[in-house]
């Protein structure tokens, strides 16, 4: 196990490399190691696009693919379903029905969109993302205090998905062309929007939510026994199911209005952690689906922003392309050793 997860983390070591050496301009490897160092003087031009583009780029990849791994695992042991992840209780679609309020309705009421005002804008966009998913968790704590049954939790998790969505069409149909579009490029999702002190700070939330979620290693191993077998145990089973929650909600929603909504790293990459670690056991599951989350998102990025695309692509495509392909054929593999 131990050789694995460091065998993990070299590969993203690497990939954080190469991530700040590939791109439009090619910069050796060696410069970018002299960059980072101060080692040696390198060209001011290198230099800039290190620090002031790739290097944000990357970090954000990295804790966002992690903390939407994270997510997506503890969504899946709360409700025991292979097919859940973060945005399974609305919390993605209560963060985009923010920013859609931002982004399309703001200009409506108040005679110009925040959206088209630089960094108060981007800033304003961010907190409204926060705001909307923050307003869904606790909507869904609430709801969780007072239904039996995980099912019931997750149904109505969906049916609010389905209800933020439904108004986010309402507004798309009553907004300029142009608002429309400029909530569509962000809802295609993208690392390269968090720099200078945005990325600092998202880093540092990102540094302190990881952290808090390894706390909740034994609850999940204790849900996974069964709620009967877990209480009989002495787990607080409404209080520690709240918990996880308002853990994945959390990571959700601070990745969701910072980097757009990014699908399909938090479906699937607990599903990778699964069938390359071959346990169920969170103590080691969480520090693997942390280090496959941040993998899969450094690849992505890097191929989303490769030499002969004209700009980048979307990450959302690229996140899909990838990911499935490698889940798939993990997938079959435990389905043929299990027989």
């Amino acid at each position: 196990m131990k050789s694995k997860l460091l065998l993990l983390f070299l590969f993203i070591l690497l990939l954080v490399v190469v991530n700040l050496a590939v791109g439009t301009v090619s910069i050796p490897s060696l410069a970018v190691v002299h960059i980072l160092t101060g080692s040696a003087e390198e060209s001011e031009i290198w230099t800039n696009i290190v620090l002031q583009s790739r290097l944000p780029q990357t970090l954000t990849a990295l804790v966002a693919g992690a903390g939407l791994a994270v997510s997506g695992l503890q969504m899946q042991t709360v409700f025991r379903n292979p097919l859940a992840g973060p945005s399974v209780l609305g919390i993605s679609n209560g963060a985009a029905l923010g920013v859609a309020f931002v982004v399309l309705m703001s200009g409506q009421l108040g005679g110009v969109a925040l959206s088209r005002l630089g960094y108060l804008g981007d800033a304003a966009m961010s907190i409204a993302a926060i705001i909307g998913a923050l307003l869904v968790m606790l909507l869904i704590i609430w709801i969780s205090n007072r239904v039996e049954g995980r099912g019931t939790l997750l149904i109505i998790g969906v049916m609010i998905g389905y209800l933020a969505t439904a108004i986010i069409g309402v507004m798309k149909f009553l907004s300029p062309e142009e608002d429309v579009k400029s909530f569509v490029v962000w809802g295609l999702g993208s690392f390269s929007r968090v720099s200078g002190g945005n990325m600092v700070l998202f880093v540092v939330l990102m540094c302190i939510l990881l952290p808090l979620a390894c706390l909740l290693v034994k609850p999940m191993n204790l849900l996974l026994l069964g709620d009967r077998y877990a209480a009989n145990l002495g787990l607080n089973i409404r209080r520690a199911r709240s918990l996880v929650i308002v853990s994945s909600s959390l990571l959700v929603a601070i990745v969701t209005a910072y980097c757009g909504p990014i699908m399909f790293i938090g479906l699937a990459v607990p599903h990778l952690a699964r069938g390359l670690f071959r346990t169920s056991d969170h103590r080691v599951l969480m520090p693997a689906t942390m280090l496959c989350g941040g993998l899969l998102a450094l690849l992505c990025n890097l191929i989303a922003r490769m030499p002969g695309f004209e700009g980048a692509l979307p990450v959302n495509s690229v996140t899909a392309l990838v990911g499935a392909p490698v889940v798939a054929a993990i997938l079959f593999r435990r389905r043929r050793m299990s027989v």
